[in-house]
């Protein structure tokens, strides 16, 4: 009943071809949990999609997600099987991800090998930091507890098959601000009667450069990008109103409360310099990933015995995942997997060319199989 790997890829490319965006993944969860009651697993539906497989009489349970949500994104692949809706692509490799835990599910419900319970996450909307949450608020920690979970997340330009973890901070937080600014348009050509709110805000964009190179510690990897500034000005106009956008990451809640904190001294204080207003408002959807210790432990030694190259100490990433609110609920370890680098397989995440590699559908089947029974050992017969 375990895939071959032209099923596997077939799978793989059928999400592909018919992705979905953040909450609306109703075709790929109906594809899920036909597919998992097909192989006998008990299946919750909600926000996403749960399975639920028991083995033995063992009282312990681990959980493994996937994300399964597209990107608002216009495919350019040249391969044949592009996205069938405009404008809408895999572009992160939750198609991938999909496919692995299903090959993996259908694996141990074939041949289970364990001793206890193995939750199947199948979560929505992680590219907006929103589906861990709505899962967690439907109350899925409660109806089945767990007291591991574990994610995959594939990172083109590491080698194929390769695993990359650490313990503690693996993933940055990610907060979004906007920065209102009420001045006073006027003429162009009479810049001194008004306020014009366009050279405010640019003086605020510079200021908040300052954050990460003078209220942090060196090598803290924060970052703090404004990426939009908009205005109501016209070619004659000075505008009197701006809106600036942008996106903070940090890798501690204290850096985090720095960036926030330096963020309304500096847009307030520049704003009343001037004479106008500005309105602060800093928004955290994506928390702090933290590996812990025994979950990440086990991921080392269930890659090793899968035969994969493993790296245990790596660089956090700076990117973000909302996978940290699960991993902040219960023990948790979050990894990543090679996708390689040659092609559209080591094109950059959220590239509109980039492509998952379909050479890891088998190994994130094993690993996954590995880890399942590496922490739910069967029992030997006395």
């Amino acid at each position: 009943m375990t895939f071959d790997p032209s099923e596997l890829v077939a799978l793989r490319r059928e999400f592909h071809r018919n992705p979905e965006l953040g909450f609306k993944e109703d075709r790929t969860k109906a594809r899920v949990a036909e597919m998992l009651r097909g192989w006998g697993i008990e299946v919750q539906e909600g926000a996403g999609v749960v399975g639920i497989l028991r083995a033995g009489t063992g009282n312990r349970a681990i959980a493994l997600r996937a994300d399964m949500d597209a990107l608002p994104i216009l495919e350019t692949s040249t391969h044949d099987y592009p996205s069938q809706t405009p404008g809408v692509m895999h572009a992160c490799g939750h198609d991938g991800h999909t496919a692995m835990l299903l090959g993996a599910a259908r694996a141990l419900a074939s041949d289970p090998g364990f001793d206890g319970t193995v939750v199947f996450l199948f979560q929505p909307n992680e590219e907006h930091g929103l589906g861990a949450r709505a899962m967690i608020d439907e109350g899925v920690l409660d109806r089945i507890p767990f007291e591991e979970v574990y994610a995959i997340h594939n990172l083109p330009g590491a080698p194929v098959g390769q695993v990359s973890t650490r313990p503690g901070l693996i993933c940055s937080s990610e907060s979004l601000f906007e920065i209102e600014i009420t001045g006073q348009g006027g003429h162009a050509s009479m810049p001194q009667v008004g306020r014009d709110a366009i050279t405010i805000g640019a003086e605020i964009v510079t200021a908040l450069q300052t954050i990460v190179s003078r209220k942090l510690a060196p090598g803290a990897g924060a970052v703090v990008s404004v990426t939009e500034f908009l205005t109501d000005g016209q070619r004659n106009v000075l505008p009197g109103h701006a809106v600036l956008k942008g996106d903070a990451r940090a890798r501690t809640p204290a850096d985090r409360a720095t960036i926030e904190t330096a963020m309304r001294q500096i847009a307030e204080g520049i704003a009343a310099a001037h004479g106008v207003t500005a309105r602060v408002e800093f928004r955290t959807e994506f928390i702090e990933t933290i590996n812990a210790p025994v979950p990440t432990d086990a991921v080392v030694r269930a890659a090793q015995t899968a035969g994969l190259d493993v790296v245990p100490d790596r660089d956090p990433m700076s990117f973000s995942e909302d996978f940290a609110h699960f991993a902040a609920a219960v023990p948790g370890c979050f990894l990543l997997l090679g996708n390689g680098t040659e092609g559209p397989n080591g094109k950059p995440l959220h590239s509109d060319d980039y492509d998952f590699n379909d050479a890891l559908l088998p190994i994130g089947v094993s690993f996954w199989t590995e880890l399942v029974r590496d922490r739910l050992p069967a029992k030997t017969e006395q």
